[in-house]
Protein backbone atom coordinates (compact mmCIF):
# COMPACT_ATOMS: atom_id res chain seq x y z
CA UNK A 1 0.00 0.00 0.00
CA UNK A 2 1.53 3.28 -1.21
CA UNK A 3 1.71 5.87 1.32
CA UNK A 4 0.06 9.38 0.43
CA UNK A 5 1.98 12.29 -0.15
CA UNK A 6 1.91 15.49 1.57
CA UNK A 7 3.43 18.79 -0.45
CA UNK A 8 5.18 20.61 2.03
CA UNK A 9 2.58 23.65 1.34
CA UNK A 10 0.11 21.46 2.64
CA UNK A 11 1.98 21.01 5.48
CA UNK A 12 2.35 24.49 6.02
CA UNK A 13 -1.23 25.25 5.71
CA UNK A 14 -2.24 22.57 8.64
CA UNK A 15 0.82 23.94 11.01
CA UNK A 16 -0.37 27.56 9.86
CA UNK A 17 -4.35 26.76 10.55
CA UNK A 18 -3.25 25.05 13.74
CA UNK A 19 -1.70 28.17 14.80
CA UNK A 20 -4.40 29.96 14.76
CA UNK A 21 -6.61 27.71 16.35
CA UNK A 22 -5.72 29.60 20.25
CA UNK A 23 -6.57 32.84 18.39
CA UNK A 24 -9.96 31.51 17.29
CA UNK A 25 -11.00 30.33 19.84
CA UNK A 26 -10.23 33.35 22.28
CA UNK A 27 -12.07 35.55 20.05
CA UNK A 28 -15.23 32.89 19.46
CA UNK A 29 -15.53 32.66 23.26
CA UNK A 30 -15.02 36.33 24.32
CA UNK A 31 -15.91 38.14 21.20
CA UNK A 32 -18.20 36.14 18.89
CA UNK A 33 -20.30 34.64 21.52
CA UNK A 34 -20.68 37.59 23.57
CA UNK A 35 -22.27 39.30 20.27
CA UNK A 36 -24.56 36.76 19.65
CA UNK A 37 -25.77 36.16 23.28
CA UNK A 38 -26.57 39.78 23.37
CA UNK A 39 -28.32 39.44 19.72
CA UNK A 40 -30.42 36.64 21.49
CA UNK A 41 -30.58 38.62 24.94
CA UNK A 42 -32.48 41.65 23.15
CA UNK A 43 -35.26 39.83 22.00
CA UNK A 44 -36.66 39.13 25.85
CA UNK A 45 -37.54 40.68 28.98
CA UNK A 46 -34.71 39.44 30.96
CA UNK A 47 -34.30 41.01 34.35
CA UNK A 48 -30.81 40.15 36.47
CA UNK A 49 -32.11 39.06 39.43
CA UNK A 50 -35.76 37.53 38.29
CA UNK A 51 -35.94 33.93 38.75
CA UNK A 52 -38.85 34.11 36.24
CA UNK A 53 -38.42 32.85 32.49
CA UNK A 54 -37.60 35.95 30.08
CA UNK A 55 -40.53 37.10 28.23
CA UNK A 56 -40.14 36.82 24.62
CA UNK A 57 -40.61 40.35 23.25
CA UNK A 58 -38.85 40.70 19.38
CA UNK A 59 -38.27 43.82 18.66
CA UNK A 60 -39.96 45.60 21.65
CA UNK A 61 -37.07 46.21 23.37
CA UNK A 62 -35.70 47.80 20.04
CA UNK A 63 -39.22 50.09 19.92
CA UNK A 64 -38.57 50.76 23.49
CA UNK A 65 -34.86 52.80 23.23
CA UNK A 66 -36.12 54.21 19.84
CA UNK A 67 -39.24 56.02 21.59
CA UNK A 68 -37.01 56.75 24.35
CA UNK A 69 -35.64 60.44 25.15
CA UNK A 70 -32.97 59.28 27.12
CA UNK A 71 -31.61 56.90 24.89
CA UNK A 72 -31.86 59.85 22.02
CA UNK A 73 -29.58 61.92 24.63
CA UNK A 74 -26.91 59.23 24.82
CA UNK A 75 -26.82 59.01 21.33
CA UNK A 76 -26.38 62.97 21.06
CA UNK A 77 -23.66 62.85 23.89
CA UNK A 78 -21.42 59.68 21.82
CA UNK A 79 -21.61 61.58 19.03
CA UNK A 80 -20.43 64.86 20.32
CA UNK A 81 -17.25 63.43 22.44
CA UNK A 82 -16.15 61.63 20.14
CA UNK A 83 -16.28 64.42 17.47
CA UNK A 84 -14.85 66.48 19.87
CA UNK A 85 -12.26 64.09 20.84
CA UNK A 86 -11.70 61.92 17.53
CA UNK A 87 -10.39 64.61 15.03
CA UNK A 88 -8.00 66.83 17.58
CA UNK A 89 -6.39 63.52 18.25
CA UNK A 90 -5.84 62.01 14.83
CA UNK A 91 -4.72 65.68 14.11
CA UNK A 92 -2.39 66.06 17.24
CA UNK A 93 -0.82 63.04 16.86
CA UNK A 94 0.57 63.37 13.68
CA UNK A 95 1.62 66.79 13.88
CA UNK A 96 3.67 66.02 17.15
CA UNK A 97 4.65 62.70 15.40
CA UNK A 98 5.83 64.95 12.57
CA UNK A 99 8.11 66.56 15.11
CA UNK A 100 9.70 63.48 16.84
CA UNK A 101 11.09 62.14 13.49
CA UNK A 102 12.33 65.43 13.03
CA UNK A 103 14.56 65.21 16.11
CA UNK A 104 18.09 64.83 15.71
CA UNK A 105 18.90 64.10 19.03
CA UNK A 106 17.85 60.09 19.41
CA UNK A 107 17.77 60.84 23.25
CA UNK A 108 15.16 63.81 23.01
CA UNK A 109 13.31 61.77 21.13
CA UNK A 110 12.97 58.66 23.28
CA UNK A 111 12.74 61.07 26.26
CA UNK A 112 9.12 62.41 24.40
CA UNK A 113 8.09 59.34 23.07
CA UNK A 114 8.24 57.68 26.52
CA UNK A 115 6.67 61.23 27.98
CA UNK A 116 3.83 61.05 25.37
CA UNK A 117 3.13 57.31 25.87
CA UNK A 118 2.64 56.87 29.98
CA UNK A 119 -0.56 58.30 30.32
CA UNK A 120 -1.88 55.35 27.83
CA UNK A 121 -0.42 52.69 30.26
CA UNK A 122 -2.32 54.38 33.49
CA UNK A 123 -5.36 52.71 34.50
CA UNK A 124 -8.59 55.08 33.13
CA UNK A 125 -9.52 54.94 36.86
CA UNK A 126 -5.95 56.41 38.13
CA UNK A 127 -6.49 58.87 34.85
CA UNK A 128 -10.23 59.86 35.77
CA UNK A 129 -9.05 60.51 39.36
CA UNK A 130 -6.00 62.59 38.61
CA UNK A 131 -8.11 65.18 36.80
CA UNK A 132 -11.28 64.81 38.91
CA UNK A 133 -8.40 66.73 40.89
CA UNK A 134 -7.08 69.22 38.65
CA UNK A 135 -10.84 69.79 37.66
CA UNK A 136 -11.56 70.67 41.37
CA UNK A 137 -12.23 74.65 41.87
CA UNK A 138 -9.39 75.09 43.78
CA UNK A 139 -7.07 72.74 41.36
CA UNK A 140 -4.60 73.42 38.66
CA UNK A 141 -7.58 72.96 35.72
CA UNK A 142 -8.56 76.89 36.71
CA UNK A 143 -5.20 78.15 38.10
CA UNK A 144 -3.13 77.20 34.27
CA UNK A 145 -6.42 78.98 32.61
CA UNK A 146 -6.59 81.93 34.77
CA UNK A 147 -3.23 82.73 34.46
CA UNK A 148 -3.29 82.11 30.60
CA UNK A 149 -6.50 84.47 30.44
CA UNK A 150 -5.38 86.67 33.01
CA UNK A 151 -8.67 86.31 35.06
CA UNK A 152 -7.38 85.43 38.84
CA UNK A 153 -10.50 83.75 41.28
CA UNK A 154 -12.54 82.39 38.32
CA UNK A 155 -14.14 79.13 38.30
CA UNK A 156 -14.54 77.77 34.96
CA UNK A 157 -17.16 74.83 36.83
CA UNK A 158 -15.26 71.72 34.85
CA UNK A 159 -17.48 69.29 36.46
CA UNK A 160 -20.47 71.48 37.16
CA UNK A 161 -21.26 73.43 33.61
CA UNK A 162 -22.85 71.52 31.46
CA UNK A 163 -20.63 72.49 28.88
CA UNK A 164 -17.50 72.32 30.85
CA UNK A 165 -18.03 68.63 31.44
CA UNK A 166 -18.18 68.00 28.03
CA UNK A 167 -15.18 69.27 27.44
CA UNK A 168 -13.41 67.91 30.51
CA UNK A 169 -13.89 64.13 29.63
CA UNK A 170 -12.58 64.83 26.04
CA UNK A 171 -9.61 66.45 27.67
CA UNK A 172 -8.95 63.84 29.87
CA UNK A 173 -9.12 61.18 26.70
CA UNK A 174 -6.96 63.40 24.64
CA UNK A 175 -4.36 63.58 27.38
CA UNK A 176 -4.52 59.75 28.02
CA UNK A 177 -4.74 58.55 24.35
CA UNK A 178 -2.87 60.98 22.19
CA UNK A 179 0.40 59.13 22.32
CA UNK A 180 -0.87 56.04 21.93
CA UNK A 181 -1.56 57.00 18.36
CA UNK A 182 1.80 59.24 18.37
CA UNK A 183 3.60 55.89 18.54
CA UNK A 184 1.77 54.57 15.40
CA UNK A 185 2.36 57.30 13.67
CA UNK A 186 6.13 57.31 14.17
CA UNK A 187 5.91 53.68 13.43
CA UNK A 188 4.36 54.54 10.07
CA UNK A 189 6.75 57.87 9.18
CA UNK A 190 10.00 55.96 9.67
CA UNK A 191 9.11 52.89 7.69
CA UNK A 192 8.84 55.26 4.51
CA UNK A 193 12.73 55.19 2.72
CA UNK A 194 14.74 58.27 3.48
CA UNK A 195 15.60 58.06 -0.18
CA UNK A 196 12.75 58.88 -1.10
CA UNK A 197 12.99 62.40 0.67
CA UNK A 198 16.53 62.70 -0.25
CA UNK A 199 15.44 62.43 -3.75
CA UNK A 200 12.76 65.22 -3.71
CA UNK A 201 15.09 67.42 -1.87
CA UNK A 202 17.93 66.55 -4.76
CA UNK A 203 14.77 68.00 -6.86
CA UNK A 204 14.26 70.92 -5.39
CA UNK A 205 11.23 69.90 -3.21
CA UNK A 206 10.48 72.03 0.51
CA UNK A 207 9.73 69.93 3.48
CA UNK A 208 6.24 71.52 3.33
CA UNK A 209 6.28 70.06 -0.12
CA UNK A 210 7.51 67.08 0.53
CA UNK A 211 5.25 66.33 3.65
CA UNK A 212 2.14 67.16 1.73
CA UNK A 213 3.36 65.15 -2.05
CA UNK A 214 5.49 62.16 0.03
CA UNK A 215 4.28 62.02 3.95
CA UNK A 216 0.68 62.00 3.38
CA UNK A 217 0.08 59.85 0.56
CA UNK A 218 2.60 57.54 1.71
CA UNK A 219 1.35 57.69 5.34
CA UNK A 220 -2.37 57.11 4.03
CA UNK A 221 -2.74 53.43 5.68
CA UNK A 222 -1.51 54.74 8.76
CA UNK A 223 -3.82 57.56 9.20
CA UNK A 224 -6.73 55.22 8.34
CA UNK A 225 -5.46 52.61 10.79
CA UNK A 226 -4.97 55.36 13.40
CA UNK A 227 -8.27 56.48 12.25
CA UNK A 228 -10.23 53.38 12.78
CA UNK A 229 -9.22 52.84 16.09
CA UNK A 230 -9.23 56.46 17.70
CA UNK A 231 -12.92 56.58 16.54
CA UNK A 232 -13.71 53.00 18.15
CA UNK A 233 -11.77 53.91 20.87
CA UNK A 234 -14.07 57.45 21.22
CA UNK A 235 -17.26 55.75 20.64
CA UNK A 236 -16.63 53.19 23.47
CA UNK A 237 -15.75 55.78 26.31
CA UNK A 238 -17.00 54.92 30.00
CA UNK A 239 -14.99 55.13 32.61
CA UNK A 240 -14.31 58.65 32.53
CA UNK A 241 -17.90 59.31 32.64
CA UNK A 242 -18.81 57.02 35.37
CA UNK A 243 -15.81 58.48 37.20
CA UNK A 244 -16.90 62.31 36.57
CA UNK A 245 -20.81 61.27 37.91
CA UNK A 246 -19.88 59.99 40.80
CA UNK A 247 -18.04 62.77 41.55
CA UNK A 248 -20.77 64.82 41.37
CA UNK A 249 -20.60 66.12 37.49
CA UNK A 250 -24.36 66.11 35.94
CA UNK A 251 -25.07 63.35 33.88
CA UNK A 252 -27.25 63.93 31.06
CA UNK A 253 -24.71 66.16 29.51
CA UNK A 254 -22.13 63.07 28.97
CA UNK A 255 -24.70 60.02 29.43
CA UNK A 256 -22.39 58.15 26.53
CA UNK A 257 -24.23 54.90 25.08
CA UNK A 258 -22.39 52.27 27.18
CA UNK A 259 -22.58 54.70 30.34
CA UNK A 260 -26.69 53.92 29.77
CA UNK A 261 -26.13 50.27 29.07
CA UNK A 262 -24.54 49.96 32.29
CA UNK A 263 -26.78 51.71 33.82
CA UNK A 264 -29.90 50.29 31.99
CA UNK A 265 -28.49 46.65 33.02
CA UNK A 266 -26.87 46.95 35.87
CA UNK A 267 -28.77 49.31 38.27
CA UNK A 268 -32.08 48.92 36.33
CA UNK A 269 -31.85 45.08 35.69
CA UNK A 270 -32.92 45.18 32.07
CA UNK A 271 -31.01 43.22 30.53
CA UNK A 272 -32.65 42.59 27.59
CA UNK A 273 -33.14 46.62 26.74
CA UNK A 274 -29.30 46.77 27.83
CA UNK A 275 -28.33 44.14 25.26
CA UNK A 276 -30.80 46.03 22.54
CA UNK A 277 -28.41 49.41 23.05
CA UNK A 278 -25.26 47.52 22.58
CA UNK A 279 -26.14 46.05 19.31
CA UNK A 280 -27.51 49.66 18.63
CA UNK A 281 -23.93 50.52 19.34
CA UNK A 282 -22.03 47.41 17.86
CA UNK A 283 -23.83 48.46 14.50
CA UNK A 284 -23.21 52.11 14.59
CA UNK A 285 -19.14 51.07 15.43
CA UNK A 286 -19.62 48.77 12.23
CA UNK A 287 -21.10 51.22 9.95
CA UNK A 288 -18.75 54.26 10.82
CA UNK A 289 -15.71 51.51 10.24
CA UNK A 290 -16.88 50.67 6.54
CA UNK A 291 -17.68 54.13 5.62
CA UNK A 292 -14.49 55.10 6.78
CA UNK A 293 -12.82 52.33 4.96
CA UNK A 294 -14.92 53.42 1.76
CA UNK A 295 -14.09 56.61 1.85
CA UNK A 296 -10.46 56.58 1.79
CA UNK A 297 -10.19 53.81 -0.64
CA UNK A 298 -6.93 52.88 1.16
CA UNK A 299 -4.82 50.55 -0.64
CA UNK A 300 -1.35 49.07 0.35
CA UNK A 301 1.48 51.65 -0.65
CA UNK A 302 4.79 50.55 -2.50
CA UNK A 303 7.63 52.68 -2.02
Amino acid sequence: MKRKYIGIERKQARWGFAFTVPAITFFTVFSFYPIFNAMFTSLFDKRVLSLAPPKFMGLGNYAYIFSSPDFWNSIRATFVFTLGTFIPIVIMSLMLATFLTTLRSKKARGFFQIAYYTPAVISSVVAAAIWLLIFDPRGLGNQWVNMILNSPGVDRKWLADKTMVQVSTMIVYFWKYIGYFVILFITGLFAIPPTIYEAATIDGSSQWQSFWRITMPLLKPTIVLVSIMAMLQCLKTFSTQYLFIQGGAPRAPINVITLNIYTTGIRNQRIGRASAMSIVLFLIMLVLTWLQFRLSKSEDVEY
